[in-house]
């Protein structure tokens, strides 16, 4: 699907949500999903912040995280804690089935795809239960780290 009617799609459910829920239709909550599903990748409130003010959008950091909990709230973000006691967000909308590989050493987090494990997780049935969706963090050291120590330990 193109990132244009992706948009728009997300923008509707985003819509229908803020109706449901009574809340204000801001251009600041628009403009901060628009932002949010128009960059690839994970991103923290910080780095969304900076990104947004980078693009000449002036937005507070308390409308941010108010928004984010929105996003949040109505499925169209995901959250994760990497470690570090740091949030990071992704799109959830139309975002293809990934795990995440962390680096303990330096927090480097990729996205890491296995079309064999989506299979088999997929076809576990769940006695009483309906996965929504799930995620696999698979915590270790990153090459340029692990370089770097074995480099330490030969001095």
């Amino acid at each position: 699907m193109d990132k244009d009617k992706i948009k728009e799609i997300v923008k509707q459910k985003f819509t229908e949500y803020l109706i449901l829920k009574g809340c204000r239709k801001t251009p600041e909550r628009y403009a901060v999903l628009e932002h949010v599903y128009s960059e690839a990748g994970h991103f923290n409130m910080d780095s969304l912040y900076e990104s947004m003010n980078a693009k000449n959008f002036r937005v507070s950091k308390a409308t941010l995280y108010n928004t984010m909990q929105l996003l949040l709230d109505c499925n169209l973000v995901q959250k994760h804690q990497f470690g570090k006691n740091l949030s990071h967000y992704e799109r959830a909308y139309n975002n293809d089935y990934h795990n995440h590989l962390i680096c303990l050493d330096c927090g480097l987090v990729e996205e890491y795809k296995d079309n064999d494990l989506k299979t088999y997780i997929q076809s576990k049935k769940i006695k009483k239960f309906t996965p929504i969706h799930y995620g696999l963090y698979i915590y270790g050291t990153c090459s340029k780290c692990a370089a770097k120590r074995k480099k330490r330990n030969k001095n």
